[in-house]
């Protein structure tokens, strides 16, 4: 009896050492399979990112939990009033949360309390009703200076809806499409503040 017992021991330690290299073996396997999931899609599809700042109030506060969508900017144009995620052309390592609010081709003026647009549409101009996500009234001017741009091609006129607090378009002009990462599709946090985003409607054609 008392030569087995160390038999018994040696096999059981061999036993639980066989079923924790299973256990590990199938950890490691379970994050490799997840990573191969989940990577792609962060890199390739869509990415989480948190609001800083106060430059996109009422709409989006400090810290909120946004979802961005990065592959449909590259084959879909972007819609007026979509909110983006670009990389800052003067810091690329930066990036800003802005409304899109003129398109390739356009003319916008950005002065005092309005935002006017040109385009084939409305060749003598047509200034926007903004009143969807930004209803309420500043007091004093919204712009720091009248601001004309003609929009490229490939580029997008951006801005704030917290407009007096907004580092835009208005101050740094049109940004390139290249520099977009992707359209903001998807509040996730706080929970009581969970919503889904698109392009609001317009006084436009």
């Amino acid at each position: 009896m008392e030569e087995t017992q160390p038999l018994e021991k040696e096999h059981n330690a061999e036993v639980r050492s066989a079923v924790v290299l299973v256990y590990i073996a199938e950890f490691v396997k379970i994050f490799i399979i997840a990573a191969a999931i989940i990577l792609p899609v962060r890199l390739f599809l869509i990415q989480p990112y948190y609001v800083k700042g106060s430059s996109m109030e009422p709409n989006f506060h400090e810290n909120e939990y946004l979802i961005v969508d990065k592959i449909t900017v590259n084959f879909e144009k972007l819609k007026r009033g979509e909110v983006i995620v670009f990389r800052f052309p003067k810091a690329e390592q930066k990036f800003l949360i802005k409304r899109v609010i003129g398109l390739p081709g356009e003319k916008v003026e950005a002065c005092g309390n309005t935002v006017r647009v040109w385009n084939k549409d409305y060749p003598d101009g047509i200034t926007l009703s903004e009143n969807l996500y930004n209803p309420r009234q500043f007091s004093g001017q919204m712009f720091q200076r009248c601001v004309k741009e003609q929009v490229g091609e490939h580029e997008y006129f951006v801005l704030g809806d917290n407009r007096p607090a907004s580092y835009d378009s208005s101050i740094f002009g049109t940004i390139p499409d290249d520099h977009l990462v992707g359209r903001v599709i998807f509040r996730g946090l706080p929970i009581e503040k969970v919503r889904v985003f698109g392009a609001p409607q317009y006084n436009l054609k």
